[in-house]
């Protein structure tokens, strides 16, 4: 599914999948999304004119504000970070910080871009890993060259001579395609990733070097210098493995001398500002209020300081200037203390969409274990399948799995669907524990199964609330 596919409808559609409910959230950053692609169709100077509609979600935890914009972003292909806009309220920080959002991102976009370049030339990496291998296991013996008396000064060079043992290297290839020499070991030259031999210079302020996490200008001299001296420093080690380990780690080595790096930057950066998406979680815990002191004078600090980055402004990153102007801005929170009206009004007016999340219950829990791609029981199936025991949830043992979450969540704090996963551990921890010793065998869940492992526990609240 290409962008100009994706239309608000089937963004809904491919969200179901993986989130139950939350209708009106997925409609709002499927129209977001939309919207980008649309802003990529104008032509002429009103395309940068046009900016993201932010959007701020409202709900309790657990109820699927994070997995929504998770799998949007994913499903566009675009860079997302995910941040914890509390951290900035500890001692020290007061929001000073907060660049490293933006820095953040260009970093996951890099990553992203990479990765993609690497598939593309992932075959020609593979056969130059394989030849590689090959040299390693027989190496070619080059007949002695011959000179002609027809041979002069400045003629083209000759094409190479094959190898005299060719023939012997041309089997030897061959029962290696066949996979028939994947346990032999050999010794392999490896390249350690960003192991160079050059670090910091005498006298260097820190954050200034390499790899170093410094900040603004610093970091980017420390790429255009770790650019320059890279080549020089890398280090190699020598490792003994088998020649199905060696494939891949060679393969990986080799992608990622093909792949131009200067590409990747480029395209990392116009990705991060065009169709980055930052989720700024728990959004409401640096809200402040009327006549605030102390703590609360620091929360506004941090508003303060996101204002620019959402507004729009320029970070310097070791990978050049990153404008946040058209970066997607998603923020949530629980605001069971506080109001989105408790936010300076500069900052609600960067979020002009906001949405209101469902609390689930009963019927939720049960379409999230039955229906979801990714459902918890299918993770657990998977996982005990790896020790030869297949794992058979019934219908009312499903019903009966939904009934106790809500359940716990009425009685204790309501976490949401984080409920299944302690109910689910809780469940299965004796089966998990004896898998091994058990043996190959099919074990059937029915809601019977649930109860005798947490009926009681469920009965009795003190104890409930430490366990569950």
């Amino acid at each position: 599914m290409t962008t100009d596919n994706l239309t608000p409808r089937l963004v809904v559609e491919e969200l179901d999948r993986y989130v139950i409910g939350q209708h009106k959230a997925k409609r709002a950053v499927a129209i977001a999304l939309r919207n980008r692609w649309r802003r990529q169709q104008v032509e002429g100077e009103l395309r940068d004119e046009i900016s993201p509609k932010n959007i701020i979600m409202v709900g309790p935890t657990g109820v699927g504000k994070t997995e929504i914009a998770r799998r949007v972003a994913k499903l566009s292909g675009a860079p997302f970070v995910k941040v914890e806009v509390s951290k900035f309220t500890e001692v020290g920080y007061v929001g000073r910080d907060v660049d490293s959002v933006i820095r953040d991102l260009v970093e996951m976009s890099v990553k992203l871009v990479r990765e993609e370049k690497e598939q593309e030339v992932w075959e020609a990496a593979r056969a130059q890993a394989e030849t590689k291998i090959l040299d390693l296991l027989l190496p070619p013996v080059t007949k002695p060259a011959t000179h002609g008396y027809g041979d002069r000064p400045g003629d083209p060079p000759k094409p190479a001579p094959a190898p005299a043992n060719q023939a012997s290297r041309d089997k030897l290839r061959k029962l290696l395609a066949e996979g028939k020499l994947e346990d032999r070991e050999i010794e392999i030259e490896i390249e350690e990733e960003g192991g160079g031999g050059f670090s910091m210079m005498p006298g260097m302020p820190p954050g200034m070097g390499p790899g170093s996490g410094g900040h603004g200008m610093g970091e980017q001299f420390g790429s255009q210098l770790e650019d320059l001296l890279g080549a020089l420093g890398k280090r190699k080690r020598k490792r003994k493995t088998t020649v199905a380990e060696a494939r891949e780690l060679l393969a990986a080595q080799e992608a990622r001398a093909l792949v131009d790096r200067e590409e990747v930057r480029n395209e990392a950066v116009r990705r991060a500002e065009q169709l980055g998406v930052v989720f700024l979680d728990e959004i409401d815990k640096i809200c402040s209020r009327e006549n605030a002191r102390g703590a609360d004078v620091s929360r506004e600090g941090v508003q303060r300081d996101l204002l620019p980055l959402v507004e729009g402004s320029t970070v310097a990153t070791k990978y050049g200037p990153i404008r946040s102007d058209h970066v997607l801005f998603i923020a949530a929170g629980a605001f069971h203390m506080a109001k989105v009206s408790d936010l300076i009004p500069e900052l609600q007016g960067r979020f002009p969409i906001r949405v209101e999340l469902d609390s689930l219950g009963e019927a939720e829990f049960v379409r999230i274990l039955r229906d979801t791609d990714n459902s918890l029981l299918k993770q657990y199936a998977a996982l005990l399948a790896t020790e030869g025991i297949v794992v058979e949830f019934t219908d009312d043992a499903m019903d009966e799995l939904a009934r106790v979450a809500a359940a716990a969540n009425d009685q204790l704090e309501n976490i949401g669907a984080r409920r299944l996963h302690t109910v689910l551990e809780r469940v299965l921890d004796e089966l998990s524990y004896e898998a091994t010793e058990i043996g190959p065998q099919t074990v059937k869940i029915t809601a019977s199964y649930v109860r005798e492992r947490i009926g009681e526990l469920l009965a009795d609240q003190d104890l409930s609330r430490h366990i569950l």
